[in-house]
C-alpha cells in the first residue's frame, strides 16, 4: 500500500518538479503538497543553513498534516559574491511581485563586470523528510556550472534562466525538464532522499 508523503511547499512549479522526480523513481507514494492541505502553516525559514530551514518546513509540515513529509531549501552561491545569495536566493531582491526576474537582474547587476572566468556558481539543494514519528534525515545536492551574461530560455524557474551547468551550453531553462532532472541539485539530493526513504519503509 502506498505512503503518504507530503510535499511541504506552496511553490507550484517546484512541487511540479518535485512530484515528476518521485514519479520518474518509483516511489510507492501519494504525493501531496501543502496545497492539499486548507490552512497549513509554512514557516519562516530562519535558520542559517539550508539543511536547518528544510528541517523547519518538513517538521512544520508532519505535524500539521499527519504524515511523512519532505522539504527543501535551495539557493545559487555565486563565487564572485562569496557564495551569495545562498540560504537568501529566493528574497534576494526584496521584490514583491516577479521575484524571479528580480532576483536574477539584482545578481546579474552584482557581477556585471566579473569576467567570465570568475563567474562560477553552484546551485545548491538540501531535503529533509521528517516522519510523524519524529525521525529526522537530511541530505544535499550540488550542481556545478557559471552565470550567463542575459537570462535565456523558459523552463525552469527562479535563476534557471542565467545558469549554465558544467559540460553544457545552454542553461538550466534551455533544458528539458527530463535533462534538467537528471543533473540538477534538487534531483540529487531528492535521489539520495528516496534511497533513505525506500530504506525506512522496507
Amino acid at each position: 500500500m502506498p505512503i503518504t508523503i507530503v510535499v511541504a511547499t506552496h511553490n507550484a512549479k517546484k512541487a511540479a518538479e518535485l512530484h515528476r522526480i518521485l514519479e520518474q523513481m518509483h516511489l510507492d507514494a501519494h504525493v501531496l503538497t501543502l496545497s492539499d492541505f486548507p490552512g497549513s502553516p509554512e514557516p519562516a525559514e530562519t535558520e542559517s543553513s539550508f539543511e536547518g530551514n528544510a528541517l523547519l518546513k518538513a517538521r512544520s509540515a508532519s505535524a500539521f498534516t499527519g504524515h511523512v513529509a519532505i522539504a527543501d531549501d535551495s539557493g545559487l552561491c555565486v563565487n564572485a559574491l562569496n557564495g551569495m545569495p545562498g540560504i537568501l536566493s529566493a528574497r534576494w531582491s526584496g521584490a514583491q511581485t516577479d521575484i524571479d526576474l528580480a532576483n536574477l537582474e539584482l545578481v546579474l547587476a552584482q557581477i556585471r563586470d566579473v569576467p567570465d572566468v570568475r563567474r562560477g556558481a553552484q546551485f545548491v539543494c538540501a531535503m529533509a523528510a521528517v516522519f510523524p514519528d519524529g525521525r529526522e534525515f537530511t541530505v544535499r545536492g550540488v550542481m556545478e556550472g557559471h552565470l550567463n551574461r542575459a537570462p535565456i530560455g523558459e523552463n525552469g524557474f527562479g535563476y534557471d534562466p542565467i545558469f549554465i551547468p558544467d559540460g553544457y551550453d545552454q542553461t538550466s531553462a534551455q533544458l528539458s525538464p527530463e535533462a534538467k532532472d537528471a543533473i540538477s541539485h534538487r534531483g540529487q539530493a531528492l535521489g539520495e532522499l528516496v534511497a533513505v526513504l525506500q530504506s525506512e519503509l522496507a
